[in-house]
């Protein structure tokens, strides 16, 4: 009975390094949530930041660009989604997108384009103040990241 416990003891001693090796690392768990203070971001201002890799397009949106977003009728949309549903309740002038091209995961540039949104430079597909895709190629929305609001002027991405 002993002889037993102590391969099993050795086993597990054996075996967990293996084991624990499939777990994220400390730099991967560090990125798996990001803050950030919209303090500082002025209205019609945009930042790009970090997470998981990623870029995340942060806008800080005009009410014109707020407007111009509700007043698109979703018929014109290829992948159909409210303004509202972009955006959280009672903070509707921030936007926060991962900044990839759903097309071919280029990184599209900010305040350009026909809709005063963002234009991917490799394939021309252009997102509305919403980050909806209205002409191009590529079949998505840029994609809204789990976030929430921390504070009233701090966001928590992830």
């Amino acid at each position: 009975m002993a002889a037993g416990a102590v391969g099993g003891v050795g086993t597990a001693a054996a075996v967990w390094p293996l084991i624990n090796q499939l777990n994220p690392d400390a730099s991967v768990l560090a990125l798996s949530s990001v803050e950030f203070d919209l303090s500082g971001l002025a209205e019609g201002q945009s930042v790009t930041i970090k997470w998981r890799g990623q870029p995340i397009f942060v806008r800080h949106r005009t009410k014109k660009e707020i407007d111009e977003a509700k007043a698109v009728p979703l018929s014109e949309l290829k992948d159909p989604e409210t303004d509202e549903q972009r955006t959280l309740v009672g903070h509707e002038q921030y936007l926060v997108m991962v900044g990839i091209c759903t097309h071919r995961g280029c990184i599209p540039i900010g305040q350009s384009g026909e809709y005063d949104g963002w234009l991917c430079p490799c394939h021309g597909s252009q997102y509305d103040s919403a980050g909806r895709i209205r002409k191009g190629p590529a079949p998505k929305n840029l994609v809204i990241p789990p976030y929430k609001f921390a504070s009233d002027t701090k966001i928590q991405i992830g």
